[in-house]
C-alpha cells in the first residue's frame, strides 16, 4: 500500500499559503462587508484568476 502514496502534498501548502495571501488582499481592499464576502470568494478561486490572465497575456 505504501508504494502507491502519491508525494504531492507540496502543491496543497501552495495552494493554502495563496489563498490565505488572496483573502488578505481581498478583504483589505473591500469598502463593505459584502465587498469583504466577494473578497472571500475570490480568494477561494484566485488560481482561475492566474490562469486566466496567463492565457489572456499568452494569446495576445
Amino acid at each position: 500500500m505504501k508504494d502507491n502514496m502519491q508525494k504531492s502534498a507540496s502543491s496543497g501548502a501552495v495552494y493554502g499559503l495563496g489563498f490565505i495571501g488572496a483573502a488578505v488582499y481581498f478583504i483589505s481592499h473591500a469598502t463593505g462587508f459584502w465587498m469583504g464576502v466577494v473578497g472571500f470568494l475570490k480568494a477561494v478561486v484566485w488560481p482561475a484568476f492566474l490562469v486566466y490572465e496567463a492565457f489572456k497575456k499568452l494569446m495576445m
